[in-house]
């Protein structure tokens, strides 16, 4: 069995355009080439790269990602280089800042760039997220799974909220006290003989 990476290495596994995916600086530093390599292969190999296995990110998703990053990047270590990766996207000038729109990959995309790569950590690395995108598809199975039960029980508790207001209903009248018979008054009363 394949050693795990350590935990700094873990990248993030985003949902962009109802797909999940990895951003391109995430995936270059997991097989460990500059990200610009990436993309050149990437770029080279084309044919191998459809749109459904990477794409470019458009502005609305790049500011959506940002604010996910921001949001979950609070208190944690590792969320500064990512945000720092996506908050100083397209300046001008040469530098450590990215002039361009990231690439995504999807878990295949993932897998054709180690191939692309050619590299012995990128093809580990490749074994490695593709066990964790399998990993992320079972915890959603067995999420929806848990929704599934939850409705079947909410149903049926519906059924009995119904079915008990009934029999409290029809219990009601049972359970109030009866009202105490009229006393006839004492003495000459209009109405009494």
């Amino acid at each position: 069995m394949a050693k795990k990476a350590p935990d700094s290495v873990l990248p993030k596994i985003y949902a962009v355009r109802r797909q999940k995916v990895v951003l391109d600086a995430d995936l270059a530093k997991l097989y460990g080439v500059p990200t610009k390599r990436l993309n050149e292969a990437a770029r080279r190999n084309a044919g191998r790269f459809p749109e459904d296995f990477c794409f470019y990110l458009t502005d609305e998703e790049v500011e959506h990602l940002r604010s996910q990053i921001a949001a979950s990047s609070i208190g944690q270590s590792g969320g500064a280089v990512l945000r720092s990766q996506i908050a100083t996207l397209k300046t001008d000038g040469r530098g450590k800042h990215r002039k361009y729109l990231p690439r995504v990959f999807t878990e295949h995309g993932a897998l054709m760039a180690a191939n692309v790569l050619r590299s012995e950590r990128a093809v580990q690395m490749s074994l490695y997220l593709i066990r964790a995108f399998v990993a992320l598809r079972e915890q959603l199975v067995s999420n929806l799974s848990t929704l599934r039960r939850l409705s079947e029980i909410d149903k049926k508790l519906l059924e009995h909220d119904v079915v008990l207001r009934e029999v409290l209903e029809r219990l009601q009248p049972l359970l109030d006290p009866p009202a105490a018979p009229k006393k006839p008054l004492i003495g000459f009363q209009p109405g009494n003989r």
